[in-house]
């Protein structure tokens, strides 16, 4: 497998991909997707190019307190020719508290997403995690929302696209209560989002491969395949619940999940 990533990384620039990313974060300004000009880029080149964009991100001093897991859905994952979902770090930059205020001026096409979040108790490392281990490793889980966001153009991603853009990552925001998981089946948990009072979307649990915790065990082992653990404290975000919904400066999002209470973010300009 290593060997096949190679010759792939062979007719590719994963760094100079990677510091196109780096500099759109910075000045707003979305690049064209990378699959326009090579088509045949997949998931490998899109890790490639994530790879050396974390390694810019946390040269700037960010760092790595988790991880998203995108594409938990089956019509996602069709749309995008996946299999299987995708994954990015969560930078520490990037993440705030229940009622946070998010500058509509800090994206470039924001979306948001409500998703559960689980916090790890314990270090959790592939391959071969079960969920009964990855339920086991989970101090807790708690309410969330997601924005995504996009430095290519309009959207128009394809697979290697939003891999090597961190998944599409723009921020997270969680509330601060976190409830065992003894006390609550996640894939039964029923979830309302509301904008400015009106309802934007609903979902449940289970619209994350079937079961949130499965996706801390799928994550385990992916990330361990690449020598990477889960560590005491990471966010594990598992993915939307409903469609995207794109924010706007003036809007108020409230996400209200059954047993876990809720999160609310506020877009300013």
């Amino acid at each position: 497998m290593a060997g096949a990533v190679g010759e792939r990384e062979g007719h590719i620039d994963p760094r100079e991909k990677a510091k196109q990313l780096h500099e759109a974060r910075r000045t707003g300004v979305p690049v064209a997707p990378f699959t326009d000009a090579d088509p045949t880029l997949g998931a490998d080149e899109g890790y490639l190019i994530q790879q050396e964009l974390v390694k810019l991100l946390l040269a700037d001093g960010d760092r790595i307190v988790g991880h998203k897991v995108g594409l938990t859905s089956k019509p996602m994952q069709r749309m995008l020719g996946m299999d299987s979902p995708d994954f990015a770090p969560v930078l520490e930059s990037t993440v705030y508290a229940d009622g946070a205020e998010l500058s509509v001026g800090s994206f470039i096409a924001p979306k948001i997403e409500a998703e559960i979040v689980f916090v790890m108790g314990s270090r959790l490392r592939g391959p071969g995690v079960t969920v009964d281990e990855a339920r086991a490793a989970v101090s807790g889980v708690a309410a969330s929302v997601e924005i995504v966001d996009s430095r290519i153009v309009d959207w128009k991603i394809r697979l290697a696209d939003t891999i090597a853009d961190l998944a599409s990552s723009g921020a997270v925001a969680r509330s601060d209560r976190l409830v065992p998981l003894s006390e609550v089946d996640t894939r039964l948990v029923g979830m309302v989002l509301s904008r400015n009072g009106e309802l934007v979307g609903t979902g449940a649990g289970a619209a994350a491969l079937g079961d949130p915790v499965g996706v801390v065990a799928w994550l385990a082992n992916t990330l361990g395949e690449r020598g990477v653990a889960l560590e005491p404290g990471h966010l594990v975000m598992t993915g939307a619940l409903h469609a995207a919904v794109p924010m706007a400066a003036g809007d108020v999002y409230l996400a209200e999940f059954d047993r876990l209470g809720s999160v609310t973010v506020r877009v300013v300009d």
